[in-house]
């Protein structure tokens, strides 16, 4: 088993359940509220720590009751959090997230210590990187803590992979230095200029990505599954039809599943079905790492 570093976003998620989103001016009465843990990063890796890999998290939390409790849960599930660093300036992220009776979700989030993570924090880190074979990054930190991370990743010969959300700019000199990138449909879109909504128009993104200079590009479709363009040629996962609760942590649950069976050693195609698997399983459950599958539930 190859080791795993996620560095990213800690968020407390404060969770409402209603029967529609509201337009803006509009009150939806008779919801359900629900609190949990969440924040890309710390989504991805208790995915990853669940679905039996050996995950260290790096991220910043603040000196808050929310931050407490994140970093006892995180613990719980076996991750190493030596390099969760606590903020005493800034209070733990927080997002704000409304969900439908489809599923479908509205997020707002206050960054909080999670804009504090700093290239600073990732060069104090070195060494951990340095130990790691697998780094998996997102966007809800600065974007020039994701460049400084990617310069060492690239100069220690590490496998980076970002699923690039939320979407923004990306500098080449970045993309260039990816092992893997993971956009929903959405994001490859914004990326790339091209409307995403079918396996032929992902596979179009896909190629200006790798003609970027990443080396694998794998664009995730919702319910059409995923797609796949890069050093093991190029094929289409169907998606598993379940019916959907709560999509918050869909994409997470995918790329912490996904990084798990990298490090196991598994060729791309059974690494995406078991991705696909494990994030279809945690749409059918409210919340987010408490929606996520531990290993027994998922089969590869």
């Amino acid at each position: 088993m190859l080791k795993i570093l996620v560095v990213g976003s800690s968020n407390t998620d404060l969770v409402l359940r209603s029967t529609k989103l509201p337009k803006p001016g509009e009150t939806v009465t008779g919801g359900e509220f629900f609190q949990f843990q969440g924040g890309k990063g710390a989504n991805q890796a208790v995915a990853a720590a669940k679905l039996g890999g050996q995950v260290s998290f790096l991220a910043k939390i603040g000196d808050d009751a929310f931050g407490k409790q994140a970093l006892a849960e995180y613990q719980t599930y076996g991750l190493d959090t030596k390099h969760v660093f606590i903020d005493s300036t800034a209070a733990t992220g927080v997002a704000l997230i409304l969900v439908d009776e489809n599923g479908e979700n509205s997020i707002s989030v206050a960054s909080g210590a999670n804009a504090n993570l700093l290239p600073e924090d990732i060069l104090s880190a070195e060494e951990l990187i340095r130990s790691s074979d697998l780094i998996l990054a997102q966007l809800e930190t600065p974007l020039s803590t994701i460049e400084a991370l990617s310069d060492l990743a690239f100069r220690h010969q590490k496998k980076m992979i970002l699923n690039p959300a939320p979407v923004t700019d990306l500098p080449q000199k970045l993309l260039q230095k990816l092992y893997f990138i993971t956009p929903n449909e959405h994001e490859a879109a914004y990326l790339t200029g091209e409307k995403v909504d079918s396996v032929d128009t992902a596979k179009r993104s896909a190629e200006i990505l790798t003609g970027q200079g990443v080396k694998n590009v794998l664009i995730t479709l919702g319910a059409l599954g995923s797609y796949y363009l890069g050093e093991e040629g190029e094929f289409h996962t169907p998606a598993p039809a379940v019916k959907a609760i709560d999509t918050t942590a869909a994409g997470d649950t995918f790329n912490g599943a996904f990084v798990v069976a990298l490090a196991e050693g598994r060729a791309f195609d059974e690494a995406i079905k078991f991705a696909s698997q494990a994030a279809a399983i945690s749409v059918t459950r409210m919340g987010a790492q408490v929606s996520q599958p531990f290993r027994k539930e998922v089969s590869i």
